[in-house]
């Protein structure tokens, strides 16, 4: 992260506008995304440490995040716009002058920002890099345009194609229909609520909280300022869990004393779901510091379970357990609504590289389980490889198991979430709600099989 370190040092004019603070940490967020091909989380917690950064006012930092967000999911937009207002592509040798002609394009063409601050940071923004201070004048002239001409244009745009990249398009084309396709790129494009899962009494936290209770049990509110300042937080009575991520550890049924192990575990919502129905949890991850927020998470909320630092390709267990649960690492492009970054960071050999990792951690973990006892293999991924064909590959390999098919009641889902095999598909689109910025899940496969006695 030396980039966001030296981007913290640099000097600047003496001139700082109210606001610059934020939209400063924009422009490194974005250029640490989409220069440096950091994850986007990982970039903003670097900055937590920074002094530059640690000094904004938590709701600048709020502001910091949107903007850099915004930017993620409508870069082809944002681009097109830019490059109409363009004579010549920028120079190689520009410093953050995209980042910074990004962000500020973002704040004026979707989040309805005064055109007079957003063009005055900007300039300042692009006079304190080195690189990019000859470029102020471009900067001002560009974004004058924008400000004047850029609602007409992103109103002709077809923003769902614009914004996702041709390698996801074409694979969602392929697997769900052009139709389908649409619709989820849609979909992945808005920002997430905040989901909710609870230990017990979910009607009294709707009404603590003002939140809706989802009919798959989930409670739902519009994602405005710190979760940790949410009533519940402090006092461990919840934790944030997308709706879709929520079900798979349902489908194990009733667990209460048994022995569950929850594979690739962390941050851990599926292991405090477990534990707060009564099994003796395993939660194994082979990462110290994911694991450390797994501890941490069970702290919180008083729970417990049993922490394992192992590889799950390979780690056995002393003994077998009544039940497996193994989430996968993936390409997470059911999730591109929470991590927009997905859409400017992953390729199609990233996949590639992951599915056969996911068929050894599968393999292990049927392994790990009695005969009689169930495995629940689930992914937030939306592609058909690291899902229903896993699932298919396995079972033509392993004759000792067989699908236990998924029903919708099982956790008050929709029969259209439900495969023709028995498996759980839920789409980003899913879950309509009468207020937009509170309908949409996360993208989900799980598959539930029995191991023969």
């Amino acid at each position: 992260m030396n980039e966001i370190a030296d981007q913290g040092r640099r000097t600047t004019t003496g001139r700082t506008p109210q606001g610059y603070g934020a939209r400063k940490l924009a422009v490194v967020l974005v250029a640490a995304v989409l220069r440096h091909g950091r994850a986007f989380d990982d970039a903003f917690a670097f900055t937590n440490d920074h002094a530059d950064h640690q000094a904004l006012d938590p709701r600048d930092r709020g502001m910091a995040r949107m903007i850099a967000s915004t930017v993620l999911r409508r870069q082809g937009q944002i681009d097109a716009v830019l490059a109409t207002f363009l004579d010549k592509p920028l120079p190689e040798k520009r410093g953050d002058l995209s980042s910074i002609l990004q962000t500020a394009a973002a704040q004026l063409l979707f989040m309805g920002a005064a055109p007079h601050a957003v063009i005055n940071i900007a300039v300042e923004l692009a006079r304190n890099d080195p690189t990019s201070a000859r470029f102020d004048k471009l900067t001002n002239a560009v974004l004058r345009r924008v400000a004047e001409r850029g609602a007409d244009l992103i109103a002709a745009q077809d923003a769902t194609r614009l914004n996702m990249p041709d390698w996801i398009w074409t694979r969602w084309a392929d697997a769900y229909g052009d139709d389908v396709a649409r619709l989820i790129a849609a979909a992945s494009l808005e920002q997430a609520p905040l989901d909710i899962s609870v230990k017990s009494d979910a009607a009294g936290w709707a009404a603590k909280l003002g939140a809706e209770v989802l009919p798959t049990g989930t409670l739902r509110l519009a994602a405005e300022g710190r979760v940790e300042q949410l009533a519940g937080y402090d006092e461990g009575g919840w934790w944030v869990q997308d709706a879709a991520a929520a079900i798979p550890a349902r489908l194990l049924g009733d667990v209460k004393g048994k022995r569950v192990a929850d594979l690739c575990a962390a941050p851990g919502g599926k292991t405090l779901a477990l534990a707060a129905r009564g099994a003796r949890v395993t939660a194994v991850d082979q990462s110290a510091d994911r694991l450390a927020r797994v501890m941490a998470n069970l702290t919180r909320v008083g729970l417990e379970a049993e922490i394992v630092e192992a590889d799950v390709t390979t780690w056995v267990p002393p003994e077998p357990f009544d039940a497996v649960l193994l989430d996968v690492p993936c390409s997470s492009t059911g999730t591109i609504r929470r991590h927009p970054d997905i859409l400017r960071l992953k390729r199609p050999a990233d996949i590639a590289k992951l599915v056969p990792i996911q068929a050894r951690m599968l393999d292990n973990a049927v392994r790990m389980v009695k005969p009689g006892g169930l495995v629940v293999f689930c992914t937030c991924s939306l592609e058909p490889e690291e899902g229903v064909r896993q699932i298919g590959a396995l079972l033509r390999a392993n004759r000792n198991l067989k699908r236990r098919p998924i029903l919708a009641l099982e956790f008050g889902g929709h029969s259209d979430w439900i495969g023709p095999e028995g498996d759980l598909r839920t789409l980003p689109f899913h879950l309509p709600r009468e207020r937009p910025e509170l309908s949409g899940m996360d993208g989900f496969f799980a598959a539930r099989l029995v191991r023969k006695a």
